[in-house]
């Protein structure tokens, strides 16, 4: 089946696997011993008043499938795994999506590990920004925070030594990233069209990407270099007409990514860095070339409570030399948080911090929480409100899009 139909493959795949699932729960299958995941329901609730026509006033209702089959050889020296994603929201189109997450299989032995098909791959060390990670395209309608992503047909060959890895990827097909509907909240002025899509490649979407990266760890240090060279996940969105409304067209251009990241793990203080020089590869990719970093530390405090319970403060410095420009919220900017980590058998954690633009007035909070419940059920929270953003900053487009989000999980 051609890759332009993977969302309908995903869905049908979904629920065929989910339903195998549900038939047959309780039976003695070694099928089913290798089928896990979970199913969750979402509300979601805005505190104020949308910004744009035909955006949702208040908040929605999204129910999600994330089943996985894993298989393993009796040695564990090959691996299989299938985990399709479906998505249903009741107030944005654009929203209601399926994928494959992973389709792959996994061959390792003695110091070489060797993957091929649909998989995801994370790079970074940092908790508020992730500029390094590229393989993966983001789903930007999944969640608002980037850390969703899509799978990514690859090819993987690694090389293992006792302290690191190289790994090199052949990427031979691009996936474009996901926005918002006209219904959807958390958007830009414009819709963006996602039917009108442009690329610098004239392969366009089937255009080979090539990515390496060399980790290595030294006794307290974690380093990665990285490079790319191919399209860039990031689009640039430049405006055009649909049916004679003014709308965004996403437009990719050809890249290449040199990156960094760097951990110091101390006793009870980490280090974290990540950094990125991007170049385009002709006058025809519509930008010049920058460079951004982000970076700080997170610091454990001793033990709170006599249950146990840990509390990290967490500060990170953002740099970007593009500046203040669309799709780019973190140009000069403070990050500081705190987490907390009740170790009680629930897992109840929570995460509370804030983005302060040192060139404005513009700040956003945001929370996470979780903790389980009954029988393999998990409740997150996700909270996320704006303050005082300028008029100039790029976070204005979704300066009334304070939003409180309610999950319950259920694993199988």
């Amino acid at each position: 089946m051609a890759l332009n139909n993977i969302k309908s493959l995903s869905r049908l795949s979904a629920l065929c696997v989910f339903a195998l699932f549900s038939l047959n729960a309780k039976a003695d299958n070694k099928f089913l011993d290798n089928v896990s995941g979970n199913i969750s329901l979402e509300g979601r609730l805005y505190t104020e008043d949308p910004a744009f026509p035909k955006q949702s006033k208040s908040g929605g209702v999204s129910l999600s499938l994330s089943p996985e089959y894993k298989y393993r050889n009796e040695d564990d020296s090959a691996q299989f795994t299938f985990a399709p994603y479906y998505r249903w929201d009741d107030k944005d189109d654009e929203r209601t999506h399926g994928d494959i997450r992973q389709l792959d299989y996994v061959v390792a032995k003695d110091d070489w590990e060797f993957q091929v098909g649909i998989g995801k791959k994370f790079w970074g060390v940092t908790e508020s920004q992730h500029l390094v990670d590229i393989i993966n395209q983001t789903d930007a309608v999944d969640g608002f925070d980037g850390e969703d992503k899509l799978g990514q047909p690859l090819l993987r060959y690694s090389k293992l030594s006792d302290n690191g890895s190289i790994d090199f990827f052949v990427l031979p097909y691009f996936r474009e990233r996901t926005f918002a509907g006209e219904r959807g909240r958390l958007r830009f002025p414009l819709v963006v069209d996602t039917d009108d899509v442009s690329y610098e490649s004239k392969s366009e979407e089937k255009h080979i990407d090539y990515a390496l990266r060399i980790s290595e760890s030294i006794d307290e240090f974690d380093v990665g270099f990285s490079i790319f060279d191919g399209t860039s996940r990031e689009p640039i969105l430049t405006p055009g007409l649909r049916n004679g409304s003014p709308v965004l067209k996403p437009f990719y251009p050809l890249i290449t990514q040199y990156g960094l990241d760097l951990q110091y793990t101390g006793e009870s203080i980490i280090w974290k860095l990540e950094a990125i020089h991007r170049t385009p590869n002709s006058s025809a990719s519509g930008f010049d070339d920058y460079s951004a970093a982000v970076g700080g530390f997170e610091y454990t405090l001793p033990t709170i409570t006599e249950a146990g319970a840990e509390l990290g403060l967490l500060a990170e410095y953002h740099r970007d030399s593009r500046g203040e420009v669309i799709g780019v919220a973190f140009q000069n900017d403070l990050f500081l948080g705190a987490r907390l980590a009740l170790n009680d058998a629930d897992s109840s954690e929570l995460l509370a911090g804030a983005f302060i633009d040192l060139d404005n007035s513009t700040k956003s909070i945001r929370l996470e929480g979780s903790r389980r419940v009954g029988n393999g059920m998990k409740v997150n929270l996700e909270a996320q409100f704006f303050t005082d953003v300028d008029e100039a900053d790029p976070l204005q487009s979704v300066a009334q899009d304070d939003f409180i989000k309610l999950e319950l999980q259920k694993f199988f």
